[in-house]
């Protein structure tokens, strides 16, 4: 090995925290979030801060460990909340995808089963993705949308206290191995 690849993260012990999940877990938590997302907020205004398809995305993608994997389950979970939304269709893929890739990416490098990380990953990539929604709704569709700082930095805060419990509740949906 390199200098630079020495003592980052070991390689079995690695292999040994990836998340293995059952196909049904899979499929039908993003599928959950994503009809939470869609119809929850017409009854209750009051949740429409929450972003379901996103902390998901960001579970799986953390836990898998995988950049093409997460890849993969972002552009999924992005193309079916886009689907359901009535958004212009793959804005949300497009973006969900590049969190699923970068997620995946940064659980490589960092201890992800730590509650302080989820939290502050959880807020970043809340962040990232409405960032990048923004510029895609800008530069794609020429839609002057207001991007908020504020507004983004409150909603991304409560994202994150809303991630630190789902997260642990999707823990125990992982397989022992």
């Amino acid at each position: 090995m390199t200098e630079f690849g020495e003592g980052l993260i070991p390689d079995a012990p690695r292999r040994a925290r990836i998340g293995k999940f059952r196909p049904a877990a899979l499929l039908l938590t993003p599928l959950a979030a994503i009809l939470f997302q869609v119809y929850v907020p017409l009854f209750f205004q009051y949740l429409s801060y929450l972003e379901m398809p996103l902390l998901v995305t960001v579970y799986f993608a953390l836990m898998r460990r995988g950049p093409v994997g997460g890849l993969l389950l972002g552009a999924g979970i992005g193309l079916m909340q886009d689907s359901l939304s009535g958004q212009p269709l793959g804005m949300f893929g497009i973006v969900k995808t590049l969190v699923g890739y970068f997620a995946a990416s940064v659980s490589l490098r960092f201890d992800v089963d730590n509650p302080l990380i989820r939290l502050v990953l959880a807020f970043f990539f809340f962040f990232f993705h409405q960032f990048f929604y923004w510029v895609l709704a800008s530069a794609l569709l020429g839609q002057q949308l207001r991007f908020d700082l504020q507004q983004t930095a409150i909603s991304g805060l409560l994202n994150a206290a809303v991630a630190l419990p789902m997260f642990h509740v999707l823990d125990k949906l992982r397989e022992r191995g």
